[in-house]
């Protein structure tokens, strides 16, 4: 009997500890106690960081993808045995992509911008609109009637909703980094930083536009230094929650967002290999317990092209070439309805909520094309073509802004002008050797052609299989005719011209990353910043 009541004491005083201990954490989170050095965080004057930060938000068009494992590029009908498909195991962090193909209408509204700030303004930055023009001549065929499509396509109502083609690689990474800078200047005025219309003023030139970067390292330079010049007691551009009031000298003083406060997004980008072809099989969908059941063949489930439910069985499931002369199927009720492209959510999605991951339209991605996956070297978010660089810094210790005078344009061999960055952004160099000493992760700026397979290049940069005679403008190096370079860059998934072969999510072309096709378009991703939410882990029944 005794021992029985010591028993109950000591649990109940076990409880009674535990509940102080969870009060006096709550205490300290309550407070904003600082755990490195007690000082209270947000404090006046002090340390600011957003505590209460929850979970990141989904921008515009996105879909969550729960990161996971899964064996990139197994083909099941790899009737030639190419050397490029080869299975590893990979793993994916979470991110988000695009619902859908970046559309003719998303694509207009983009071009809109471009010409109201850039295209009205002199002569030399009109050109950085028609660098932005997808190439609308991809339709012509020399036996084919297709010049309605040649004048309509891109700019027709009817085609508003069906994916943007003929845009180069070059043109999709500048459609998102735009996209980046329009997004996160909304969530600044939603969110009071900036004034209500700010983005839409008559003052925007190319010297006053607003470049996420250049706000996040020179808030003078933005919007031509309005910022910090407007007057905070008559804000034109600056929305309530960017003034400050000092009680002691009744002054106003300008508040920054940071990437701290949990308001800004990461920034929008093209998807790299690794993560379209695993959004694109959509894994979840056989999944049970901790394992994949069986294998896919296309981005649903099943080994056939057509669906097997009910209600619309024998339908197909993706716009492609169905055969020789047969794009679409004989008219009546079991036409899909795509002669051409189709209405980007035409077909179903797949497990992930995803739109188009097979048929319609071919998508570029970042990566850099070579036939070899070094598995070996890395085996998580893998990604061929990293360039880093780092912000040019002036005599007067800042960041320079980029200007039209700087060398920012760049003519393709195809004989078309590149804009890599735009005025009115942070001017980047590559990354120097010095900059990268004794560092045992990467060596130098240019990582495109690392390990690739090849041992002349794995020894020395100036000689290697891959070297074309296009790389880096290069026009008079004709010793090797491959087609295979630095700027050659990935395209995934089946299109409206292929057969149902390259439905498949492992399969894999490329394109040099200056020119457009009239089936290949394009859809954007953005890292998550955090663990993988609880909310996606559902346990299977049973």
């Amino acid at each position: 009997m005794l021992q029985t009541r010591i028993y109950k004491i000591l649990a109940f005083g076990i409880i009674v500890l535990m509940f102080s201990s969870c009060e006096l954490f709550k205490s300290s989170i309550s407070d904003s106690a600082s755990q490195a050095t007690g000082w209270r965080i947000n404090e006046n004057g002090g340390f600011q960081y957003n505590i209460n930060f929850k979970d990141q938000h989904t921008g515009p068009g996105l879909v969550f993808i729960p990161g996971g494992t899964y064996i990139k590029g197994r083909v099941q009908d790899d009737i030639m045995r190419e050397w490029n498909n080869q299975p590893v195991r990979m793993q994916v962090r979470s991110f988000y992509m695009d619902q859908t193909e970046v559309t003719n209408l998303m694509y207009l509204e983009y071009l809109d911008w471009i010409k109201r700030v850039f295209g009205q303004a002199g002569p030399e930055y009109r050109e950085i609109y028609s660098a932005a023009l997808p190439d609308t001549l991809v339709w012509r065929n020399q036996l084919g009637f297709n010049e309605d499509m040649v004048n309509n396509y891109l700019r027709h109502p009817g085609f508003r909703n069906h994916p943007v083609v003929g845009v180069s690689w070059q043109q999709a990474v500048n459609f998102a980094k735009w996209r980046s800078n329009r997004v996160n200047e909304k969530l600044l005025e939603d969110n009071g930083y900036l004034a209500s219309g700010t983005r839409l003023t008559d003052s925007l030139s190319p010297e006053k536009n607003f470049d996420l970067e250049t706000y996040l390292n020179s808030v003078s330079s933005v919007y031509g230094g309005a910022l910090v010049n407007d007057d905070p007691n008559n804000p034109k551009f600056l929305g309530q929650s960017a003034l400050k009031r000092n009680r002691e000298t009744d002054s106003l003083s300008i508040i920054k967002v940071g990437f701290e406060d949990g308001i800004l997004l990461p920034e929008y980008r093209l998807p790299t290999e690794a993560e379209w072809e695993y959004a694109a099989l959509g894994l979840s969908g056989i999944r049970e317990y901790n394992s994949y059941q069986g294998k896919k063949k296309f981005p649903w489930s099943g080994n056939t092209s057509r669906s097997m439910s009910r209600g619309d069985r024998g339908d197909q499931l993706a716009n492609f070439k169905q055969g020789r002369g047969d794009y679409s199927g004989i008219a009546g009720w079991s036409d899909d309805n795509a002669e051409i492209t189709a209405d980007v959510r035409r077909f179903p999605p797949n497990d992930f909520g995803l739109y188009g991951m097979a048929g319609n339209v071919s998508e570029w991605v970042a990566d850099v094309y070579r036939p070899v996956t070094e598995s070996d070297l890395n085996d998580i978010g893998y990604f061929r073509g990293n360039y880093f660089s780092d912000p040019v810094i002036g005599e007067d210790g800042k960041v320079v802004i980029a200007s039209i005078d700087d060398d920012i344009k760049e003519v393709t061999p195809a004989g078309r002008p590149y804009y890599a960055q735009l005025p009115g952004s942070v001017l980047r160099k590559p990354t120097e050797n010095d900059e990268a000493v004794l560092r045992a992760n990467y060596n130098r700026s240019d990582n495109r052609d690392y390990k690739d397979g090849d041992a002349y290049s794995s020894r020395s940069e100036d000689d290697n299989m891959y070297k074309s005679p296009v790389d880096n403008n290069d026009q008079s190096n004709l010793k090797l005719n491959t087609l295979v370079s630095n700027r050659t860059r990935v395209i995934k998934g089946g299109s409206w011209k292929d057969r149902s072969y390259w439905l498949d999510p492992a399969q894999r072309r490329y394109l040099p990353e200056y020119i457009g096709a009239d089936f290949v378009g394009f859809r954007c991703a953005m890292s998550y910043m955090g663990i993988k939410p609880n909310s996606s882990r559902k346990r299977p029944r049973g």
